[in-house]
This record gives C-alpha cells, structure tokens and sequence, in this order.
C-alpha cells in the first residue's frame, strides 16, 4: 500500500503565517511536530492520544484551535469539547459538549457546527455516535480545561481512548497544571502515557520564540531592553502579548531602521496589564464583569441579568462594550471570557466577602427555579457558611441527585455539607450517612468505615441502623465477611429496625455466608426467609436464594444451584431488588457457568451484570466484571484474552480506589504465568498480590488465591509448601466438595500432589470426591471427565485416562490427560504401547502449544526425546515473529471481523469479549503486521483469503 512521504505530509500539516504568528504558537514548533505525527498517523488510518498540558496563558487552547483548524482542512472531522467548573458535577458532560459540536470539512476549509439533539449518559451511547464518525474518515476529538472534570468522565474517556485506540481517530485532552494537584486526573494522564500518548507540555517561551512574539505584535526587530519584557511577563505568551499591547498603546516603544527599543525604563507588571485591560472599561462594565466571572468562566446572560436585577436590553450596551475589547466572547447559547486569565482577573479584586455574597446570591437564584439543586451547589459550596440551613439543605439535595452518576462529586459536596455543619447539630449524623455512601460508592472504604463508625456514637436510632447496615456493606467490600455477617446480624437483633434495612442486612449477612462458605448457616436462614415470603422483601428473598444456590453448588447439587439462581433471576427482574444487590445475580450466575466450562453462557452472564452496574451506577462494583471474564478466559485456555480482561480489572480498581480487587488480577496473571512456563514472573506477581489489601470475599477469592499458590510452590519444585497450602482442603470433605466443584482442575493437581508427596489416602478421598460429583451430576460432563482422569492417576489406569483426554471440555485438561497416559504407557516397555504413548504425547503437546502453555510443552518433549522423538519447538523463529502467521488463533478472528467492517463493540459482541480486550489484540496485530489502519488490514485480510466471500 503506497503511502505519502513525510515531507509531502509535513508540508500539508504546515499552519499558514497567520496561524504561527498567533499568541501561544510561536516557539511550538516541537509541540507541533507530536501533535502533525498523530493527524499524520490517522491520515493513514491510525490514532492516538495528546496530552497537552501547562499553566494559564501558555497556549493550550491555541494548540488546540490550530490542530482543529489544520485538520478540517485536509479532511478530518473535528470535534470540540471544553469542561467548565461545574463539569464536575455533571458527568460526561465534556464528550456529551463535544458530540454536539461537530465540525466537518467543508471546501475552504472552514466548518459548521450543530447544537446537540441528546444528552449522553452512557460509555454505551458515547461509543456510537464516534464509531458513526470514524466510519467516514479520520477524526480529531479535543477535550479542554479537563481539570475541570470530573472522575466518571475521565474513566470514559479512558477506556473509549482504549476501544478506538485502532480507529483514525486523534485525541486531544488539555489540562491546566499549577493550580493544585488533582491526584486522579494524575493517575489517569500517567496511565495513558504509558499506553503510548504522548506528553505536549508546554511551559515558557524560549529567547527565539521571545523575539519573535514582539516583532509579530509590534513590527520591527526588537532590542534586547524589550526582549528582558519575557521576565516579567514569565515569557507566558498571554501575558507577553497583552504587556506589549498595553505599552504600544501608551507610546512606550520608539522605533527606527527596523528595530524597536523602550521608551521608557519605567514598566508595569504583566499581570497589572490584564488588570488594566479590565480598567480601561467603563465602571459599569467592570462591575458587570465581577458578576458575570462569579457565574463561571461561560455564563447566561438571562442569569446575569437576573442576578444584577437589569434587563437584557439594560445590559447591552456594557455586554458590547466588554466584547468589543476582547474580555468576553460568544460560547454558543452563552457567553463566556475569552481567556482564563481575563476571568480571573474580573473578578481578583472582590474581597473575600463580597465574592462569597455573590456566590450566595447565584445560589439562591437558581435554587429558586427549582429543578435541580446541582447548578445552584455549585455556587453554595463556595459560599455556605456553618449553620447556613438553605445551603446546606440544598449540598444535601444536590448530593442525592448526583451519587449515582457522580459519586466523586456526591462525595465532596456532601463533606462539605457535613464540614460545615455542627458537631451538635442533630443533622451531622444524616449528612455523615450521605458523606459515607458516597465515599463507598467511589471505593474509599477504609474513610467510608472510619466515618460510619464516629456517626454511629451518636447517632438516633434509626439512623444507627442505617448506619450498621452501611458499615456491613462496606466491611463485605472489603474483604472482611466475618464482621459484616456479625454487623448485620446485631443489626437484625434490634427491635425497631425497619423492613426495608431488616432485609438489607439479611442479605448482607447471606452473601457473607457465601464468601465464608458457611453452608449449614446460610441454608437455615435461607429456608427460614422462604417460608415467610410475604414477610420479607424481594431483597431479602433474593439473598436467601443465591444461599440456598450456593449451598446446592458446593453439595454438588447443579441443576438444583441452577433452579436457585433462575427464581432469584426473575425476582431481579421486577426491579424492586436494592440496586446495589442486582448484579450479583448474574456474576455469580456467570460463575457457575464458568465452573461447569459453559464459556458462551458465562460471558452472556456477566456481559449482563456490566450493564446493571453501569446502569445502576454501582460504581465500586466497575472492576468486577472484567475479572470475572479473566477467569472465563482463563478456563477456556484464552490466555491472551485473560491477561488483556485481568489488566483492564485491575487498572479500573487502581483508578476507582477499591484496591482490594487488584489482588484478584493478580492472581490470575500469577496462575497464566504458571501456565506459560514464565515462574520468575508468577512469582513477582504473587509477591506483589501478598502486599495489596484482602480481596472482596464476591469473588470467591480466598480459595481461588490458595490454588494459585499451591500451584506456584508446586511448579517451583516446592511439593510440601504446596501441600500445607493445600492441608485443610484434603482432610475436609465440604471443602473438597467446593474447590472440586468450583475449581475441576483442582482434582487432577490435588491427586498428583498427593501421590508426589506419597500421601496416598489424600489422594484417594479426593478421587472419591470427584466420583461422588460426577455421579451427582450426570448432565454435565466435565465432572466424569475430571474425575476419570484423577481415577486414572491413582490406579495407573489408562482406559481412565484416556477417556479423559478424549472428552475433558478444557483444552489444558485435555493436554494434561493425554501426558499422562503417555508417561503411564512409557513405563510399560512394550513396543505396542510405545507406539500409543508417542501418539498421546503428541497430543499433550499440540494442546499445551495450541493454548500457549510452553511450561507444559517443553515437559512433554522431554518425555519424547526420552524415546527417542523430537518435536519442533511452536514459538515462532525471528521470521516468524511478524506477519499473518504470527497472529495467534484469537487475533485472527479478530482480524476477520475488524477486516469485514465491523467495530470493535461489534467484534466484542460476535466473540464474548470486552471491546478494550479487542482493542488489545488489535494492538498487537497491527503491530505484528506492521500497520496502521483498518483498511491495510483488509487489504492484508483480502490477500490471505483470496476465496472469502466478502
């Protein structure tokens, strides 16, 4: 495929003369070099992501404008975004601002743009409207003044730079620095970096930039006196340029063959030039400008008016006046100041009293309206006082409104209410609960239990229980089931709790059974539920029948854990269940599936529960369902598609704040390290997994994390190690019954294990274990598989394990059966089974390369060079490390579908994968292939398949 030279591309992305003489451009030409690479890339079909960042008045937005200027003009649809300071408060509201701005080429270059015909609310319905986009050619999205948004919004935008990462599509996220550290804006720029966006920081201009700034302003060449004007305007351009305006005009330059100089040596400071620039304007004028800088950077003029208690028509003339002096400007249905420097100035010189006055009035003003409380917060967290009743009513107010959809900006309105309110006041305790769901919702649970617990010494009585209630919640989020189930139930012993929280807290007390593994308990409680239905909710009803689903799941009783979870489905579904509750449904429904290798129906499961959270707005739930997915991966032997959904897991715990779930993904990248024969790095994991906070008990983590530990001491040589991990399964039966149940893999290890270490009675109570499940369970035939194998390693039987390779639903078991017959055939020395035993060798080693298990593959050839065969070594040659033929089994079906044009959720959907696990694996195939677009991938496609039909 022909391709532009750089020089022809470079040339076209060139900006005119009039663009590089533009304040905040001169001395860029670096920075533009990283942001002509990325338009240059998408022209070809590829992306990325800019991260442009610096202080006021160092050229941000002006970057911004040129590269939305320069790319509309060769083509590329533009769409534009700026956050404000209420963004915060309103989530998604920057890419919902962008999607209604959309800028499209047009023949001079220019564009048109359109108000937006729908709020978006949901990566969902972000994702299409930017698929619809980059469908018809390469596109330039820019976000400004994100510091001005908020946490949720940034996740988005995260994860869509993730799922369009193989799309013509070009990223631009500006932030101003220097105002104060925004931790989580942090984390997620560094985290973007890392996945290859590149950092545009823009600080001071240089002497070459300096001098050329003057002479585009005033003309001439300037001398060096005016060059020293860069220090005190701290070469920012915004500044430079406004000092040097504001000297012109007052004759303060004198100039002569070409060169300028001082007129005098007495100058101003450049910040006094933009205060001056405010007083050249009638006084009437400047003081409509503090109010208007109080409504925010953007403001209405309906508001404005309002606020100075003048008509519009009143108004007019100050608003031409401030617009024709370039202090205010046209922002769509708004206006807005031209510049963060200009807001800032408006407004500096109001004393602290008289800005906090201001900022009541506007609160008041549009708590008046009524609707919403959250734009009227917005202003009233700036301006409430200790004791202020209205305000404070409305923070709580608009608290409420946003926990679900901002739970970040729940939380600090919520803290501020509870900042300023009494400690004696009877209603800390009811803004401490708010303050104390928000901070769970966002993952801050150690601040969220801290809190709940000082609330709860003082608390009324029914505020106590909805505090305990909280506080169980919380402590089963953070991997302590043992004390929520003994919070709850102090809370289920009082007497005056409502039905509502009486069935809250059974539930919570059900689920931390499940994680504790208490069956006896939680079967007796659930039945007792049961037969009182009309006297409890459908909460407490759902609890108590994923209890009785779990209790049937670890007795080995399938179809009856099945009946369980089906009822609780359809009780669900009516909606009355708490929100926060739904989604376990169907991961733990996912988590059967996966237990019984129904890998299509697992996916299905907890494709759903991911909805129900986003939808939900169950937030510190977000990490869940991609590590549930790992774990689906994993058991389907889709180790690429494991590490991408494990990754993606644990990136959206770190940035969420509920750590405690990074000790999951740990350990499953811990066990496919095992698996592909890397121990040194399985055992970096799990060293790192000892350091991070218990896990949540939902994800059944304590078992699956002693497994992966045994494996890791077993692999390592370290059979005892693994044993004493092991010990209290093999001598308890209930705990056999679980780890058979939910791990089947386990019978298999747990029978060689205990041979290794000649612990023959170990193995044999694990062998009858298994037998007693596949007998139990006949329709399913994973268990008859399972325990055949494990059977066939006690006995040295090899009809067992030959069954067992031959309809294990696990490729890995599958592989592993077929080992071992071949070692139990090699012992025989008959030449007959020599033969067989090279046969079943053969196949252990197409199974573990097929998934990528070299540890396995390089044990089994081994095995074959003892009888004397060799087999090539799969891992690809130098020259095959890049090409079609590189491509693993997954990337390939992936490349058929992105090839055939579908979108990366399409693809997601065809395949039962995320669309950042699509991404991922499109990542690589580009990178394999040597490409930079969908449309050489098609191209490529085309040229493997000449017969596909199309």
């Amino acid at each position: 495929m022909g391709k532009l030279s750089r020089n022809v591309l470079d040339a076209r992305y060139r900006p005119s003369s009039r663009e590089t003489s533009w304040p905040g451009w001169r001395g860029r030409a670096r920075e533009w070099d990283l942001v002509a690479d990325r338009l240059r890339a998408a022209r070809v079909g590829g992306g990325g992501v800019l991260l442009v960042e610096g202080q006021p008045g160092v050229g941000k937005s002006r970057l911004l404008d040129v590269a939305a200027i320069t790319a509309g003009r060769w083509g590329f649809r533009v769409v534009r975004g700026v956050a404000d300071e209420l963004t915060q408060l309103m989530p998604l509201a920057p890419l919902t601002s962008a999607l209604g701005e959309i800028f499209l080429p047009t023949g001079d270059g220019g564009g048109v743009s359109g108000p937006a015909d729908r709020r978006l609310q949901l990566l969902e319905q972000l994702q299409e409207p930017l698929e619809a986009l980059v469908a018809h050619g390469p596109v330039l999205l820019t976000l400004d003044d994100l510091q001005w948004t908020d946490h949720m919004t940034m996740l988005a935008v995260r994860s869509l730079t993730l799922d369009f990462a193989s799309s013509p599509l070009v990223w631009m996220l500006a932030r101003t620095t220097g105002g104060g550290d925004i931790p989580w804006l942090d984390r997620v720029f560094n985290a973007l970096e890392r996945e290859g966006a590149a950092r545009v920081r823009l600080g001071a201009l240089d002497d070459t930039a300096v001098a050329e700034v003057v002479a585009d302003v005033l003309g001439a060449e300037p001398d060096p006196d005016v060059l020293a004007l860069a220090g005190i305007a701290d070469a920012n351009p915004f500044l430079l340029v406004h000092l040097i305006e504001k000297l012109e005009r007052e004759g303060g330059f004198r100039t002569a063959d070409g060169r300028v100089r001082l007129a005098s040596a007495r100058l101003p400071s450049a910040r006094a030039v933009t205060r001056e620039r405010l007083e050249e304007l009638s006084q009437p004028t400047r003081h409509m400008l503090q109010v208007a800088g109080i409504l925010g950077r953007s403001f209405s003029v309906t508001d404005l008016a309002e606020m100075l208690g003048e008509s519009t028509g009143d108004l007019l003339p100050m608003l031409e006046e401030a617009m024709s002096a370039g202090i205010v400007g046209s922002a769509g249905h708004e206006l807005a100041f031209r510049h963060d420097l200009l807001w800032e100035a408006a407004t500096e010189g109001l004393s602290t009293a008289v800005r906090q006055a201001l900022h009541r009035e506007a609160g008041e003003m549009l708590l008046k309206r009524g609707g919403s409380a959250v734009p009227a917060a917005a202003h009233l967290i700036h301006s409430a006082g200790p004791g202020d009743v209205c305000a404070l009513l409305a923070l709580d107010q608009a608290a409420r409104e946003v926990l679900r959809s901002s739970p970040h900006a729940a939380a600090d309105l919520a803290t501020r209410a509870l900042e300023l309110t009494d400690a004696a006041d009877p209603e800390w305790v009811s803004r401490a609960t708010v303050v104390v769901d928000a901070l769970t919702a966002i993952g801050r649970l150690g601040e969220a239990a801290d809190l709940a617990r000082r609330a709860l010494a003082r608390a009324p009585s029914a505020l106590a229980h909805r505090l305990r209630c909280a506080l169980a919640y919380i402590l089963l989020l953070s991997g302590r089931p043992a004390d929520a189930v003994s919070q709850a139930e102090g809370l289920l012993r009082e007497e005056d709790i409502s039905r509502d929280l009486r069935d809250v807290a059974e539930w919570t007390v059900f689920w931390g059974l499940i994680t504790l593994n208490d069956v006896a308990e939680g079967q007796r409680r659930a039945e007792a539920v049961l037969s009182d239905r009309d006297g409890h909710s459908d909460t407490a009803v759902v609890g108590a029948l994923l209890m009785l689903s779990r209790c049937a799941m670890i007795d080995g009783r399938v179809d009856d854990s099945f009946r369980h979870l089906d009822e609780a489905l359809r009780i669900g579904n009516r909606g009355a269940v708490e929100a926060v509750q739904r989604p376990y449904t169907r991961l733990l429904l996912g988590h059967l599936h996966r237990c019984l290798c129904q890998f299509d129906a697992a996916d299905l499961a907890i494709r759903a529960a991911e909805e129900e959270i986003e939808t939900l707005g169950v937030t510190v739930l977000a990490a869940q369902p991609s590590l549930f997915r790992a774990r689906v991966k994993l058991a389907a032997a889709r180790l690429d598609d494991a590490v991408a959904e494990a990754e993606a897991g644990m990136t959206i715990a770190d940035e969420m704040g509920t750590h405690g779930f990074i000790r999951v993904g740990l350990s499953i990248l811990a066990y496919i390290a095992v698996r592909r024969g890397d121990i040194n790095a399985a055992v970096r994991y799990i060293k790192r997994y000892a350091c991070e906070p218990g896990t949540a008990g939902m994800l059944f983590g304590s078992a699956w994390e002693r497994w992966v530990e045994a494996v890791i001491a077993e692999s390592q040589g370290d059979l005892d190690r693994a044993m004493d991990i092991l010990r209290g399964t093999y001598t308890d039966t209930d705990q056999q019954r679980r780890t058979l149940m939910t791990a089947p893999l386990a019978a298999v290890f747990m029978t060689r294990l205990a041979l290794d270490t000649r612990n023959r009675a170990y193995a044999q109570t694990i062998v009858d274990t298994a037998d007693h499940l596949a007998r139990r369970n006949p329709g399913y035939p994973i268990f008859a598989a399972a325990a055949a194998h494990a059977r066939g390693l006690l006995h040295a039987d090899p009809a067992d394990l030959a069954f067992a390779a031959a309809n294990h639903p696990q490729t890995w078991e599958r592989a592993s059966a077929a080992e071992d017959l071949g070692v139990l055939l090699m012992k025989t020395g008959a030449s007959a089974d020599r033969e067989r035993a090279i046969n079943s060798l053969d196949q252990a080693h197409d199974g573990y390369q097929r998934i990528g298990a070299l540890r396995g593959a390089a044990r089994v050839r081994a095995r074959l060079r003892a009888l004397g065969v060799r087999r090539r070594h799969w891992v690809q040659s130098h020259q095959e490390e890049f090409g079609w033929n590189s491509l693993t089994d997954t990337e390939r079906a992936v490349a058929e579908l992105i090839a055939q044009g579908l979108t990366n959720r399409q693809a997601a959907a065809r395949m039962f994968l995320s669309p950042h696990t699509v991404s991922a694996h499109l990542r690589r195939i580009f990178a394999k292939l040597d490409i930079a677009s969908r449309a050489e991938l098609a191209r490529i496609f085309a040229e493997e398949h000449p017969d596909h039909d199309a």
